[in-house]
Order: structure tokens, then sequence, then C-alpha cells
């Protein structure tokens, strides 16, 4: 196989890396994706920062098993943990969702409020607000961890009044600062997008970094002269510790037809034996 044909790797604590997984498919669809979903000690939000990046290291030396020629570190906790380790251990591209995210923002900002919502690892580092204002120094950037997004959305929930009264009461703390935008700093968090535009209200402006990951992705491997330029099908894989239903009921409700029936492939922990590997087809 071709250094281009090699597929892109991408991992999350569970789900929510899906919503990376899909901005990369729709931008760039002759590319193959790997797709790692570590459900089984998800949420990293509540892991130190320790343990964050030893599972990240893991999990990327997994993904280079499966000859990925990138990988997307599509969780904001592992960007925020993890990043430097991963760029300084292995030799293919790593790349984040931070510094795309946090472009997005300050390009979407007018009036230089910004406020981002978090884990509670990705709040502590501060890495949204070194990153916006590594781009805009005077924007003034206002963090809030909201812990309790994470497990609504490993569990399925995605509205309702439970959904409804958490997320407004999570985000009742950006009332007073009047920001016009503010960053979903967790891949999870676009899952509950709608109720958090309704809570915020019209006037604030809702980003999400999948997108904008996607574009350094593409601008990445064109700069490196990397892209799958094989007429092939490309292929999409998906990777999972914990349990593989909740991951196959993501693909149903997020992907078109053609990819729901892609088998997900359950992994057991650790992942540093082959050997531990149990291909299961979730029905």
């Amino acid at each position: 196989m071709k250094n281009g044909e090699q597929p892109i790797g991408v991992f999350d604590s569970g789900v929510g890396g899906l919503t990376v997984a899909r901005a990369i498919q729709t931008k760039l669809p002759y590319e193959s994706v790997v797709y790692f979903g570590d459900r089984a000690r998800c949420p990293y939000g509540d892991l130190s920062t320790e343990d964050v990046t030893r599972y990240a290291v893991e999990i990327a030396q997994f993904l280079l098993e499966q000859r990925v020629k990138c990988i997307v570190v599509a969780c904001n906790t592992a960007t925020a943990a993890a990043l430097p380790t991963l760029q300084r251990m292995f030799s293919v591209p790593v790349l984040g969702v931070i510094k795309p995210g946090a472009h997005a923002a300050v390009t979407a900002s007018q009036s230089g409020k910004i406020g981002v919502i978090g884990t509670s690892v990705t709040i502590g580092s501060h890495a949204y607000q070194t990153a916006i204002r590594e781009l805009a120094p005077d924007i003034e950037v206002y963090e809030h961890a909201c812990p309790a997004f994470v497990p609504l959305v490993e569990q399925g929930l995605f509205d309702g009044a439970v959904v409804e009264h958490t997320v407004r009461t999570s985000l009742e703390v950006f009332k007073s600062t009047e920001i016009d935008t503010l960053v979903l700093g967790c891949t999870h968090y676009p899952l509950l997008a709608g109720v958090i535009r309704r809570a915020m209200g019209p006037a604030v402006s809702v980003i999400s970094s999948a997108d904008a990951t996607a574009s350094a992705v593409e601008s990445m491997l064109a700069a490196r002269e990397m892209q799958n330029r094989s007429l092939a099908m490309p292929t999409h894989t998906y990777f999972t510790t914990g349990d593989g239903s909740k991951m196959r009921l993501a693909l149903a409700n997020w992907f078109s037809a053609s990819v729901k029936a892609e088998a997900v492939t359950q992994v057991t922990l650790p992942l540093s034996s082959r050997q531990q590997i149990q291909r299961v087809i979730v029905q």
C-alpha cells in the first residue's frame, strides 16, 4: 500500500469523535478512515493528565498497527493533555482539535468575547485560552467545565427535559459575560448543539471544531503530498472498547446508509497485544 493510500487514524474517548470522523469523510471523500473510540475508559475528562496521556499513546500505537498515515486526536481532553507527547513520540503527523477550533472561534467573534466549554481536564489546561490568545491577544476568553455533558451523549441522550435542564443550568454562568461565540471544546458536545443553541440564544455563534479540523487535515495532507490518489473506493473501519452496540447505534444515527453497514471491531484492554483483538460484528 502506497503512503497516500493508507488510512487516516482518528481517536476519541468514546463516540463523540465520530463528529470529526464524519467531517473528514465528508470533506475528504477519497480518504479511508480508521476510527477508535475508547468507550471502556470514557469519559477522559474525569481522569488525570497522566492517565489520559498514557491511554492516548496506547491508542496511537494501536492505530499505527493499522498502518495509518496520520493521526487525528478527535478528543479535546486528549489533545490538551497528550498532543505534544504524541507529536514527539511518533513519526507520522499528529493533529489535534484545539487549534482549528480556536481559529474558527476567533474568525466568528465580532465582540472579542468568546466562551469555551469542555471537560475538566480541557478547561483546567487553558489550552483553548492559550490558542485563542496566540491568534488574537486582546480577546476575552471565558472558560467553564461541563462534566455532565459527555455522559449524556454516551447514553444516547441528545434532547429532552433532562438534557435541556442540564445544559441550561451548566451554561447559566455565561449570562453576564456578553460573549458572542461559544466553542464546544469537546467533540461529544456537537451532539447537544441544538439544546446548547436554544440555551445560548440566536446572538451567540456555536463553534464545533469538527469542520475546522477536517480542513486542517486536508491542508496538511496537501502540503506533505500525502493525499490518496487511488481510484479505489475508500474504506471506513471502526474500533471500540466497551460496548460495541453503542458504537453501532451512533453510526446508524449519524452516518449515511453506506456506512451504517460497516462492522464494528470490539477490542479488549490492554491494547498492547494484537492477540487480544476480538472481532465482533454488531448486528
